[in-house]
């Protein structure tokens, strides 16, 4: 009994302990390998760059995963976190908050990057939060606007830390959250327009357009340089989800994805980013959304 015990142990006293006798690297994960790209392409490992969602009309349509923070960007910034300069400050920075409340009232899409996990849900949804960053997102679920998911390559085939992301700007709750003309290369721009403070002349972008942005949050600075690549998506209204209503005179996705380089130019004195709090007037107005929230959906 006593051995038994020792064994269910022994991954526990590896992880702290740089013996011989209990090597490290037979639990650690594998580590992070970034390629000149920053990402690796997930079509080289029978990966795909549209989303698998469960129920579209007609079935088996997708979204475009358009953007990609690139596995070159400081190592902070890729960390799914909003402490220390991580991503969820990033995002912070660039006006988008997490779920109302923490609650995902919509379906699960799921992402095969080709890195060998296969297709896994999304870690999370990112809602423009209309300058508010505590309560913001919740304004969005209701009345619609810019928003992503994203996913993580992280797998044993290719753990490049790059995150991709599917952006799109949606329509109220009351309209089905369905995605405006041209709203998923719309999606993308406007959220990179957050970034250069400037329009993005969506219809004009090449393989060769290339963009830089400063933003900031909590304390950290952040400088964007961002390129738009061919070859990842196909230029096409087919197998797009809501490809009738988004491709009115165009193709639903121009086959265009922008690659973010993020670089973290400023810290603050202190080693964490500033952490979100709720006040009580604002846990209401919070409260009260989320039934707003809810009602709509069973109407919806």
């Amino acid at each position: 009994m006593t051995l038994f015990f020792l064994l269910l142990c022994l991954p526990t006293l590896a992880l702290a302990s740089d013996h011989w006798y209990f090597p490290r690297f037979l639990w650690r994960r594998s580590e992070r390998t970034v390629p000149a790209e920053g990402y690796y392409n997930p079509l080289s490992n029978n990966g795909v760059l549209l989303t698998k969602i469960p129920v579209t009309y007609p079935m088996g349509q997708g979204e475009p995963l358009n953007i990609i923070i690139s596995g070159n960007s400081h190592a902070e910034v890729l960390v799914d976190s909003e402490l220390n300069g991580g991503l969820r400050n990033y995002f912070l920075s660039i006006g988008f908050s997490g779920e109302c409340l923490g609650q995902h009232a919509g379906s699960n899409q799921g992402a095969d990057l080709g890195d060998g996990n296969g297709f896994k849900n999304q870690t999370d949804v990112m809602r423009w939060n209309y300058g508010d960053p505590e309560l913001g997102a919740c304004k969005e679920s209701v009345q619609g606007g810019n928003h992503f998911r994203f996913w993580i390559q992280d797998g044993p085939s290719g753990n490049s830390g790059a995150v991709f992301l599917a952006a799109s700007y949606e329509k109220p709750i009351a309209q089905g959250h369905d995605i405006i003309i041209n709203g998923y290369n719309l999606g993308r721009d406007w959220l990179i327009g957050n970034i250069t403070k400037s329009g993005i002349p969506t219809r004009q972008l090449t393989n060769s357009s290339t963009y830089s942005g400063t933003t900031t949050f909590g304390g950290y600075s952040y400088r964007s340089d961002i390129k738009f690549v061919s070859g990842l998506l196909p230029n096409t209204s087919d197998s797009i989800n809501h490809n009738i209503t988004v491709g009115v005179g165009m193709n639903a996705v121009d086959g265009l994805v922008a690659v973010f380089d993020v670089f973290i130019l400023e810290r603050p004195p202190a080693s964490s980013a500033r952490s979100l709090t709720i006040t009580p007037r604002q846990f209401q107005a919070a409260f009260a959304g989320a039934v707003l929230l809810h009602l709509l959906t069973l109407v919806a």
